[in-house]
């Protein structure tokens, strides 16, 4: 199959918007962190304030990651298009399809990130209410039990 210029070129716009919602949860997170490690040197009862912490350092790894893999699909797509200007186009054809996979991995990992950063949303509002995640099995019974004994 052969590709056009204009093929990688089309994926620009989406890499670069990509890039930036990546760096916003990146500045988000390094607020969160900062704000943490206030709240850990101030309070005496830190153990929950540990899983957030185990949490945010897997996420920051995951959006680094997720920057890596964008970053590469930018320039698979430069490249792909400078392969494509010199007619070399099994070289274009390559290296696009490789910078495609490359997007696909930061939007798996964006994926991941995502699932991960409601876990700590969880692991909040469980330091909130003081109560852990109950299955909905558990809840029900426990409000069955509840009203019954009133």
């Amino acid at each position: 199959m052969d590709i056009s210029i204009n093929t990688p070129a089309l994926l620009f716009p989406a890499i670069s918007l990509i890039m930036l919602a990546y760096t916003n949860r990146f500045l988000a997170l390094s607020s969160r962190i900062r704000q943490l490690h206030d709240k850990y040197l101030s309070q005496t009862n830190k153990h929950v304030i540990h899983g957030q912490i185990k949490n945010l350092r897997y996420r920051v790894r995951l959006i680094k990651n997720m920057q890596a893999f964008g970053v590469l699909t930018f320039i698979g797509c430069i490249l792909s298009m400078y392969f494509i200007y010199v007619e070399w186009m099994l070289a274009a054809n390559v290296i696009f399809a490789i910078s495609l996979l490359c997007f696909v991995a930061s939007l798996t990992l964006s994926f991941i990130e995502i699932a991960h950063s409601t876990k700590a949303l969880d692991l909040e509002l469980n330091d909130i209410e003081g109560l852990e995640d109950p299955t909905v099995l558990e809840y029900l019974k426990k409000k069955f039990d509840r009203d019954k004994a009133h």
